[in-house]
């Protein structure tokens, strides 16, 4: 009874907080550029500015946010799926009362879903809408199916890479096929595990110029995360490192990464084509 009426009072605070909650992929062209753990931390920098972040991990068969967080979830998108568990059941909390809903097997399931099946998700991620500032979806390294609909869904996406010339090769080669199909994504950089800021701006622009002779797209750096070992230590500890360690040079990267992105936020869209609704309905055209 007691969850029943929790999941009511989240349900009611969705609907009359007025907000419009924006959607955000973050993904990367190769595995082990520290992509969730930077989508971790960012949404804790961002919770530490007053908004109201959800992170769902969205990365099929490696989805590791509790882990970095040191979190055992109860529920995942499984029980969901399932009709075992609401909307409300499965979302979990971390360090610093982080909310987040853990993908596990879900995902796999969500791209073979029936009709009913479908409405019945559409209506309890639909439930969201509102509720949070941010809704951040960390996806899995390349660009998958599954990947590719949270990216076109979302509409705006931030890529994580690092100066290795492998990952730089990845990350534009995700940016090219996604501007393939003619979807209005809107792209970010990220450069994590630099050894200074000019090897940040470097292969920054080595990316933002190809795009933009190549593929005519204007790609932004959002910002550089430096190559710390105390990172390292704070993953091994299940503790993110902008909470364990929140003065080291990673952590204090982030904060100025997070104050340029909530300086450069835009005027909320209309309301048909942002927030839940919006991204619902582009999810579903995108799984028919």
């Amino acid at each position: 009874m007691n969850d029943q009426a929790q999941a009511l009072r989240k349900l009611v605070q969705s609907q009359q907080s007025g907000r419009t909650t924006r959607i955000i992929t973050v993904t990367s062209g190769k595995g082990g550029v520290g992509k969730s753990n930077f989508t971790l931390n960012f949404a804790l920098s961002l919770q530490a500015k007053g908004y109201k972040v959800l992170v769902f991990d969205a990365d099929i068969g490696l989805a590791n946010i509790d882990v970095l967080m040191g979190v055992s979830p109860k529920y995942n998108l499984y029980h969901l799926l399932k009709k075992e568990k609401t909307i409300w059941e499965i979302v979990q909390k971390g360090p610093g009362e982080l909310e987040f809903i853990a993908g596990g097997s879900g995902f796999q399931d969500l791209i073979r879903l029936s009709e009913e099946e479908l409405d019945y998700f559409s209506e309890q991620i639909g439930q969201l809408n509102g509720y949070a500032d941010f809704l951040i979806f960390d996806t899995g390294a390349g660009l998958s199916k599954e990947t590719l609909k949270f990216i076109l869904a979302a509409q705006e996406t931030i890529v994580v890479t690092t100066p290795e010339p492998t990952s730089i090769t990845d990350a534009y080669a995700i940016i090219k096929m996604v501007h393939a199909m003619e979807y209005n994504v809107k792209f970010q950089l990220v450069v994590n595990r630099v050894t200074d800021p000019n090897e940040g701006k470097h292969t920054a622009n080595k990316i933002s110029l190809v795009a933009k002779q190549f593929l005519q797209l204007d790609i932004p750096t959002l910002g550089y995360v430096s190559d710390d070992p105390l990172v390292s230590k704070a993953v091994k500890k299940q503790v993110p490192f902008s909470v364990a360690f929140p003065n080291c040079p990673a952590s204090k990267d982030l904060q100025e990464l997070v104050n340029r992105f909530d300086h450069g936020l835009p005027a909320p869209e209309p309301e048909q084509q942002s927030g839940v609704k919006g991204f619902l309905s582009r999810m579903i055209r995108l799984m028919k």
